[in-house]
């Protein structure tokens, strides 16, 4: 079931606000909880019923991990098997569900075996779901976990705005809020949680799936073997940049504001990762709470920084790779990840250099600068992200390279998408065939009206509008808002009429657009 549907937006979350709105006016508050944590089973379960019994059994099997290393004090060598075997429980899972196919076909690549298997589905969120239960568990094997109870832990486990593609929650944010949560305000609660998921569906669902036409049918020109000019392989890659980020962008403040409609903070997971001026700063704003378990259960147990910098750079670009791989079966997300861990350490190195602390370099020229080339170099590691191979990312990446012919296609982009711009509206929204079995090679620069006014409009809207976090500061949406955020700003400083207004044409143009089925893109994940 997807947040961006008529099921369940105008069914599934109606019943269930409902439901709760009701169970919290009973003494005994945990049946609201209960009501939250059976609506969340139903949720999961509504694609495919049988995924029910895994993650029950996973669930049951991590409570009686968790229940034992509790009740064994000390970090000792029993607590320590234990904690193994949980951890090998829950990687094993992974592994099979996420890994088994891949694993067989490189064997069969790499030896020229014939070995088969049987089509395994992938069960959604199973990657997002593990790690939260691998934290608990080196949590209750460290002494750390507070506020424990079965109810809590299912509800911590299924909560269903994080349940399939993250935040990735910490049962240290979770679970404490339960006492409170339906106690609080309901109607404030609703208002900004209400507030919150109207953005990130406008962003899904107006934004970013907008942007993914042209991306899909660049991409899939490529995969075809097809060429692309210099101007149309950047409009395509540009486009699932910006795509990717509002995909996402969209979903974690749905799952924010989800959670906020029921009375439960979630920890902010997106916060301008593209107003970054390093890669550092970039793994501090995007998929926040990833970045935190692999900084906390990865690559601190592996050393961290503290065996000196080339051990550090080690553990970077392991860490990295690893989370690469988390993000899907198949070598151009490695390749993605060792990007990302060679730019971290090369970050990391420079910033050791006085020269990067030199006072013409910490300026706003200086800045603008850096973010610059930081979204650039973002973007072009997305190339093998997106690829579904690693000879089509090396061909895309090629068309992106300047030649003899690039300042011809810029201009006849420019030419095409900007000249006489306002007077193009009628050819904009003609209906014709948009994408033709086989393109020409200049067709997304030059026929593909209107992305040109699109990638305008959407850099703007990406580096010089605040993010909802700044806008909703005061209501202090999620866990994790810098205090420089807490303030507010703009129009959504306050909720009054004007505001519900906005927000009503917002939702109402988002509706519109959800008549075509189009999954999150970390749903794949």
């Amino acid at each position: 079931m997807l947040f961006n549907s008529y099921v369940f937006i105008f069914a599934f979350l109606p019943v269930v606000l409902v439901g709760f709105a009701l169970l919290r006016r009973l003494e005994n508050l945990n049946w609201a909880i209960v009501w939250l944590t059976a609506a969340s089973l139903f949720f999961y379960g509504w694609w495919k019923a049988e995924f029910l019994l895994l993650i029950l059994t996973s669930i049951i099997a991590n409570l009686i991990f968790g229940k034992i290393l509790m009740a064994m004090p000390g970090e000792g060598k029993k607590s320590r098997l234990v904690l193994i075997a949980g951890l090998a429980f829950n990687l094993a899972l992974l592994g099979y569900f996420k890994y088994a196919n891949f694993f067989v076909s490189n064997v069969n690549t790499a030896f020229g075996s014939n070995w088969t298997l049987p089509q395994i589905l992938l069960p959604i969120g199973i990657s997002f779901i593990t790690f939260q239960k691998i934290a608990f568990l080196v949590d209750a094997y460290r002494g750390k976990v507070k506020d424990f109870s079965v109810l809590n832990y299912c509800f911590f486990v299924t909560f269903f705005p994080q349940l399939i593609a993250g935040p990735i929650v910490h049962h240290a944010e979770v679970m404490p809020q339960l006492k409170e949560a339906p106690r609080r305000d309901f109607s404030r609660d609703f208002a900004i949680g209400c507030s919150i998921f109207i953005i990130g569906l406008f962003k899904k669902v107006v934004i970013a799936d907008t942007l993914a036409v042209y991306a899909d049918a660049g991409y899939a020109a490529v995969a075809a073997g097809q060429t692309l000019d210099f101007a149309s392989a950047w409009v395509a890659v540009l486009s699932y940049s910006f795509q990717l980020y509002y995909d996402f962008s969209g979903y974690s403040e749905m799952a924010v504001g989800l959670g906020r409609m029921f009375g439960i903070r979630l920890p902010v997971n997106f916060l301008s990762p593209y107003k970054s001026a390093s890669i550092v700063e970039f793994w501090r704003r995007w998929h926040i709470t990833l970045s935190r378990f692999l900084r906390d259960y990865l690559y601190i147990p592996l050393g961290g920084n503290r065996h000196g910098p080339l051990r550090r750079y080690l553990h970077l670009g392991l860490v990295m790779l690893l989370g690469g791989l988390w993000h899907g079966a198949n070598w151009t997300f490695a390749v993605w990840g060792v990007l990302h861990g060679l730019m971290l350490a090369i970050n990391h190195a420079w910033a050791a250099i006085p020269l990067s602390q030199s006072r013409w370099l910490r300026g706003a020229p200086a800045r603008i600068f850096f973010v610059f080339l930081t979204f650039l170099l973002v973007t072009l590691a997305w190339v093998p992200f997106r690829s579904p191979g690693l000879s089509q990312a090396t061909t895309m990446l090629g068309f992106l390279m300047p030649g003899p012919g690039a300042l011809v296609s810029f201009k006849a982009f420019v030419t095409a998408q900007y000249v006489g711009i306002f007077g193009a509206f009628d050819t904009w929204f003609t209906p014709r065939e948009l994408w033709p079995p086989v393109l020409p090679p200049n067709y997304l620069a030059t026929m593909a009206k209107p992305v040109g006014l699109l990638l305008a409009l959407v850099t703007a809207l990406t580096f010089l509008m605040p993010n909802t976090y700044r806008l909703l500061g005061r209501f202090e949406p999620a866990i994790g808002i810098d205090e420089r955020l807490q303030g507010g700003t703009g129009i959504l400083s306050r909720l009054g009429p004007a505001q519900a207004v906005l927000l009503g044409f917002m939702f109402v143009v988002s509706v519109l657009g959800l008549a075509r089925v189009s999954p999150f893109l970390y749903f794949q994940f």
